[in-house]
């Protein structure tokens, strides 16, 4: 009888342990998991990043310019553009083509005569798509040199090329990339990797 008690009483002893050990344990973790609004009924805040204009990386201050503009992919993808947040140009408005896409932002007109007629103090924006380079004349080029472009005396068949400046710029424009057509580079079969150009540009550009 002796015995049979003995071990009785380390049984019960062993399961008051045992139950110590995970009441512990369990109330360590709770407080680690449990949040105290969650208790409360108060919702908890969620962090979320800013939204930016144009789904820039970062914010533009207050006096500049928001934009974004992708060149076409092949001759698959067409390019977009998106300016103060506004999609101006892109293959689900429907309104890019092949060649040079350009967008005027301050007032569209009716490609040597549209650019000469570009207005002083408007921003112009290009995207290329499968081949800008073919058509372009020397005078071409040079409006565009004279907006600010480094590139354009350079852009030659299935180039990739995009593009920010503005009439009369007087420095050349910090927003250009530009990616020479090469087979042995060539992202795609034929032409080179789509490029993507954000940032954001002063509102006074002289």
């Amino acid at each position: 009888m002796r015995v049979a008690g003995l071990i009785r009483i380390v049984a019960f002893i062993f399961t008051l342990v045992a139950l110590w050990v995970f009441l512990r344990s369990y109330i360590s973790f709770s407080k680690k998991t449990i949040r105290l609004p969650r208790w409360l009924g108060v919702p908890s805040k969620e962090i979320r990043a800013p939204k930016t204009k144009c789904g820039l990386s970062k914010p533009c201050l207050d006096n500049f310019f928001a934009f974004k503009v992708s060149s076409g992919a092949a001759n698959v993808v067409g390019p977009s553009m998106c300016f103060e947040n506004e999609i101006i140009m892109s293959p689900v408005r429907n309104n890019v083509g092949r060649g040079l896409n350009i967008a005027l932002v301050n007032e569209p007109k009716l490609l040597m005569n549209f650019l000469e007629e570009i207005p002083d103090s408007t921003l112009v924006l290009v995207a290329s798509y499968d081949d800008p380079g073919t058509k372009m004349n020397d005078k071409i080029r040079m409006i565009f040199s004279n907006l600010g472009s480094s590139y354009a005396n350079q852009l030659g068949f299935r180039d990739s090329w995009v593009f920010l400046g503005a009439k009369d710029l007087k420095n050349k424009s910090p927003f250009e990339q530009f990616l020479k057509n090469n087979p042995e580079t060539n992202k795609y079969e034929g032409w080179p990797e789509l490029l993507e150009l954000e940032g954001c540009v002063p509102r006074k550009v002289f």
